[in-house]
């Protein structure tokens, strides 16, 4: 029971992992990511049509990490180009998204709520599980021991001091926003064609958010954050298990307060900790030259 339970933690965490990972990029160059959700959702729908497409799931994954680049280009665009208010410009990409999977789900599918199922052989079976965990330790070296890390940290805590040294803050941050929406876009591949077996209309279900928690609990740093994840995943993979489960009495517990148990744990960890964590100072402010 206990190693089912670790097993299943380990895959449900997967998810949040990469877009975690890739919300952290983002705000340590200063931009908020809200729209992370957003860029998990096209992730997962642009991966189950590109697995539909070429029966490869790692093909696949590749449409879904272009799917969540693309929308990320669009975010850029309008917080980094027209310096937007970001957390509204993200919401707005959020909404984009889920407007957008079903409308292409009945274009090319005429069905407004799932893709076809993806045959079994056709899906991963373990490999995005490795390389999200491969993924926090490269992302551990690239902020702790690169030169691209350092312009990073820079561009999200000192531009100025950064634009002095004669690097573009804006090219910076593109580049890390780009990051960002790959990173969740294979966050969401790895729900469609790992985690299931399908796209589903709003099957993130507030993971973009809960990635985006979990980063604010490590602290902006890619192991902590990790862990954060595994948190997130062992309540959700315990709500799994508690289904039609009997605490007491002869009834099971109503699978609605089950199903609450990742997002109350989410809600309780961001009450107790979100105020001890220090963001990077720039974040959210548009960069102006002097």
């Amino acid at each position: 029971m206990l190693t089912q339970l670790l097993a299943s933690t380990l895959r449900v965490s997967t998810p949040l992992i990469f877009a975690a990972l890739g919300g952290m990029l983002s705000e340590r160059a200063g931009v908020i990511n809200i729209a992370l959700e957003g860029m998990m959702l096209v992730g997962a729908f642009g991966a189950a049509v590109g697995t539909l497409a070429t029966h490869s799931p790692w093909l696949g994954s590749l449409y879904g990490m272009a799917a969540g680049l693309s929308l990320a280009a669009l975010y850029a665009f309008c917080v980094i180009r027209l310096r937007a208010n970001q957390i509204v410009a993200g919401m707005a990409i959020n909404m984009l998204a889920l407007g957008l999977t079903p409308f292409l789900c009945k274009i090319l599918y005429d069905v407004t709520g799932s893709t076809p199922a993806i045959p079994l052989e056709q899906r991963f079976r373990s490999a995005p599980l490795y390389l999200s965990w491969l993924l926090v330790g490269v992302c551990w070296f690239v902020l702790k021991h690169t030169r691209a890390g350092l312009w990073l940290g820079f561009a999200g805590e000192h531009p100025q001091a950064l634009d002095a040294a004669g690097i573009r803050v804006s090219r910076v941050r593109w580049m890390a926003v780009l990051a960002s929406g790959a990173l969740a876009g294979m966050g969401g591949a790895s729900l469609s064609i790992f985690l299931s077996s399908s796209f589903a209309r709003n099957m993130t279900a507030g993971r973009g958010f809960m990635a985006l928690a979990a980063l604010i609990f490590g602290k902006w740093k890619p192991v902590p954050a990790a862990l954060a994840c595994l948190l997130f995943g062992l309540a959700e993979a315990a709500a799994i298990r508690l289904q039609g489960v009997v605490l007491w009495g002869t009834e099971p517990v109503p699978v609605q307060f089950i199903q609450i148990l990742p997002y109350a744990v989410t809600v309780l960890v961001l009450a107790g900790f979100v105020g001890r964590a220090r963001p990077p100072k720039a974040l959210g402010t548009a960069f102006r030259r002097a």
